[in-house]
C-alpha cells in the first residue's frame, strides 16, 4: 500500500485518517486515538499530510514534519467546499485529502514553538486587558446605583475609586467596602498588564525584524511582535497586497462582468493583528496635520474626501503593505518625502 497523500482530521482523543494513492484512489480509512497517531504515521513512508489549521493544529505539523512527512495547514473555509456529503470526521479527512493535494491551494506558515510563545504572551495579556475592560464595567454600573457616574476611560475610573477610597465620596460602609475589593483587583490588573508590556518591549528588542517594524508610524512593541510571531515567513505571500487581504484590510468585491463594485472591509484573517494596526493608525492620524511627507499629504487628502474611520483602515492597508515588503526583503523603513 503506498500512500502519497493523506488528510488528518484532528481532534482532543480521535483522530480520523483518510490517505490516497499516486492515481487518487483510497487506499487508507482509519481512525487513531490521540497516543497512535505519531507511532502511526512513524511507520508510514513519507507522504504529503494536510491538516486544518485549528487548535493543536501547528503542534501536530511540527511532530509530523520531524518524522520526514510534509505536513501543511490549510484555513478550514478553503476545505469545506471538498466535503461531499454530511460533516463527519470521514468526510472531513477525505475533504482535507482532497483539499491538500489542489495545485493553487493557500496555505498557513507552520509556526515554531517560540513564535507559538510569543503569542501565548498576546493572547494572556489581552485576556487581562478585557478582565480590566469588564470589571470597571462592573464598577461603573454599581456606582452608578448610588448617583455616581464616571467619565469615559479608565483614568477617570481610577481617579474617582481614589477619592472613593479616600473618603471624599459618600457611600454606605458596606458599599465602600466592596469598591474597595474591586479598587484593589484593578490595581492588581494594572500591574499584571503592565508586567505583560516589559516583557513584550523586551522581546521587541530582542528580535530584529521587530526593530524593523518599529520604525513605521503606528507600530510598536505589540504590534511589531505579534505581526513578527503570526507572520513567520512572509514570503509565503506574492505580494503586499495579499498580506493585507490576509488581514482582512481590503474591500470585498462583488464584481461581474468586467465591472468592478467593492464594499466594505472583507474583515478576514486574525481580527487581533487587524485591530493592532488599526488602533496604530487612528494614533498616526491625529498627528498627519501640517506634515508635508507623502504618507501624511496623502492621509490628510482621504479624511478629507472621506473619514477619519476610513482613513485609518486605508492607512493600515498601506502600512500591512509596506511591513510585507520589509518582512520580505529585509529592509529598513524609509519615509516618503
Amino acid at each position: 500500500m503506498k500512500v502519497a497523500r493523506v488528510g488528518l482530521d484532528i481532534a482532543k482523543t480521535v483522530f480520523q485518517v483518510h490517505g490516497v494513492d499516486m492515481q487518487g484512489k483510497t487506499v487508507l480509512k482509519k481512525t487513531l486515538s490521540r497516543g497512535e497517531v505519531l507511532a502511526f504515521f512513524a511507520n508510514t513512508p513519507a507522504s504529503l499530510i494536510g491538516i486544518e489549521a485549528c487548535a493543536g493544529a501547528h503542534y501536530w505539523a511540527r511532530e509530523l514534519i520531524k518524522q520526514g512527512h510534509d505536513a501543511r495547514l490549510m484555513a478550514a473555509q478553503f476545505v469545506s467546499p471538498y466535503r461531499k456529503s454530511g460533516k463527519n470526521d470521514a468526510n472531513d479527512a477525505e475533504a482535507i485529502c482532497e483539499a491538500v493535494g489542489r495545485p493553487n491551494m493557500r496555505f498557513v506558515p507552520v509556526k515554531s514553538e517560540e513564535a507559538q510563545a510569543v503569542l501565548a504572551v498576546h493572547r494572556v495579556r489581552a485576556l487581562t486587558v478585557s478582565e480590566r475592560t469588564a470589571l470597571v464595567n462592573q464598577v461603573r454600573g454599581l456606582l452608578g446605583e448610588f448617583g455616581i457616574v464616571i467619565g469615559q476611560g479608565i483614568a477617570q475610573a481610577r481617579r474617582l475609586l481614589g477619592e472613593i477610597g479616600a473618603g471624599g465620596r459618600q457611600l454606605p460602609p458596606l458599599a465602600r467596602e466592596t469598591i474597595g475589593d474591586l479598587h484593589d483587583r484593578l490595581r492588581t490588573l494594572d500591574e499584571r498588564i503592565l508586567a505583560y508590556d516589559r516583557k513584550i518591549s523586551a522581546l521587541a528588542k530582542a528580535c530584529e525584524p521587530a526593530r524593523r517594524l518599529m520604525a513605521i508610524e503606528g507600530v510598536g512593541p505589540v504590534t511589531a511582535t505579534a505581526l513578527v510571531a503570526s507572520v513567520g515567513n512572509a514570503s509565503t505571500f506574492k505580494s503586499g497586497r495579499q498580506f493585507a487581504a490576509w488581514l482582512g484590510l481590503t474591500p470585498r468585491q462583488n464584481s461581474s462582468g468586467g465591472k468592478t463594485k467593492l464594499g466594505s472591509i472583507s474583515k478576514r484573517g486574525d481580527v487581533t493583528l487587524r485591530t493592532l494596526l488599526i488602533h496604530g493608525t487612528r494614533s498616526v492620524l491625529r498627528l498627519t496635520t501640517g506634515r508635508t511627507d507623502r504618507k501624511s499629504v496623502w492621509a490628510e487628502a482621504l479624511k478629507e474626501r472621506s473619514c477619519t474611520n476610513v482613513a485609518a483602515v486605508a492607512l493600515a492597508a498601506k502600512n500591512a503593505r509596506i511591513i510585507w515588503a520589509m518582512l520580505s526583503r529585509g529592509t529598513e523603513y524609509q519615509v516618503a518625502s
